[in-house]
């Protein structure tokens, strides 16, 4: 593509703050510390999560650089990034999460394979930019399009960004054509984050985002659209990011018997304790994010501070001032929304939190039932172990 440099080493990294978590280096993948995701509701682009496959592409000249759409489709077509400014802009705030997120603690149950993530593997963002669907009009296809007169089902995204699962080739990834064509589905291509022009690490100039799904995607550095038969055959999309029950090993798995894995299921964690941390007796507050996949909202957040025995119910917020209403027009489907909720401990405690979703899915009580060889999708009531002391750690 036009005005692409990718760097065939790391030695081009951009910077990075000092506070992140780093999990691995080539590439890099690194988190923020757990508190730093409860001090705001939009994730300072600093502190949001960094995950990549590859070496961080250089796209060195925006006037040239270009996406090209063709496949099942009438006439193949080059985008400009002046044609996507052209398009009405949205801005819509998506919590993005990696399928991984919460993988240490599963891999503490039975090793799995992956990058070891904590709690914050997530983020929340203000995404700006074209909706995908105002982008399937200018070749033709309609919004709300299941099938093109060609055959074409669904929407493949490929990045500049080469990895070695694909061996040297691009990452992709692929959702069904009747999401992309839908507005109602907010996906985006988006070039802007918290206002700001996005930067290399996200996906500088152009990157995809897919509300509601797990970040896998959500393309960042976008070369291509293909409109396909089938979905995207990549490794991403076939031998990754598939949930697979306990039973399932190294040497008796089957990919083929699993989709890709596509909504996150609902989700919380405690931000502002660390697992094992030592507090003051008397009252604490006990704040975390919470959130679920498909655009469903949060119903409840409980939180325990007996293992589990007893609950209450953690108020929620998202915007300051307007109350968070599950679903409501004033409320925003796709982003988390944070907890907060007050105790009194005065002895060691296990404090428990866990999140109900709109549809009323709960998140499972043990991570020994959903444990999977990849480590994605650790849904599991979130634990912390506080105890009584009179000196902070």
């Amino acid at each position: 593509m036009p005005g692409v440099s990718g760097p065939s080493d790391y030695s081009q990294e951009p910077p990075r703050h000092p506070c992140l978590k780093i999990n691995a280096k080539e590439p890099f993948n690194a988190e923020p510390p757990r508190s730093a995701l409860i001090s705001s509701y939009v994730t300072p682009v600093d502190f949001f999560y960094k995950r990549s496959h590859g070496p961080i592409p250089i796209l060195d000249n925006i006037d040239r650089y270009c996406v090209s759409i063709s496949g099942l489709i009438g006439k193949p077509k080059d985008i400009y990034m002046t044609d996507i400014w052209k398009l009405p802009k949205y801005n819509v705030t998506a919590t993005l999460q990696c399928a991984g997120n919460r993988r240490t603690a599963m891999s503490k149950t039975r090793t799995v394979k992956g990058v070891g993530w904590d709690v914050s593997a997530i983020g929340n963002a203000v995404w700006g930019g074209a909706k995908l669907a105002d982008v399937l009009e200018l070749i033709d296809i309609s919004n709300c399009t299941s099938t093109t007169p060609f055959g074409g089902k669904h929407v493949e995204f490929v990045s500049v960004d080469k990895c070695k699962e694909e061996n040297g080739g691009p990452y992709k990834a692929s959702i069904p054509l009747r999401q992309a064509s839908n507005p109602e589905a907010d996906v985006l291509l988006a070039y802007e984050m918290n206002g700001k022009p996005l930067n290399r690490d996200h996906g500088y100039p152009l990157r995809v985002i897919v509300p509601g799904v797990i970040g896998a995607r959500s393309v960042k550095w976008l070369d291509s659209i293909d409109i396909i038969a089938e979905e995207c055959q990549g490794f991403f999309m076939q031998k990754d990011y598939k949930m697979f029950p306990p039973s399932v090993n190294w040497d008796n798995i089957d990919w083929s018997t699993r989709k890709p894995q596509m909504d996150f299921p609902v989700q919380c964690a405690i931000c502002s304790l660390e697992d094992v941390d030592v507090v003051k007796p008397g009252k604490i507050t006990i704040k975390g994010y919470a959130t679920s996949g498909g655009g469903r909202g949060i119903e409840r957040v409980d939180v325990s501070i007996d293992g589990g025995k007893t609950w209450v119910e953690a108020s929620r917020y998202q915007k300051a001032i307007i109350p968070y209403i599950a679903d409501h027009a004033s409320s925003d489907k796709w982003a988390w929304v944070l907890f907060e909720a007050k105790a009194d401990i005065s002895q060691s405690a296990e404090i428990v939190a866990k999140a109900v979703d709109t549809a009323a899915n709960v998140q499972p009580e043990n991570v020994e039932v959903i444990w999977n060889l990849r480590g994605i999708l650790n849904t599991s009531w979130h634990r912390v172990h506080v105890r009584v002391g009179h000196s902070n750690m």
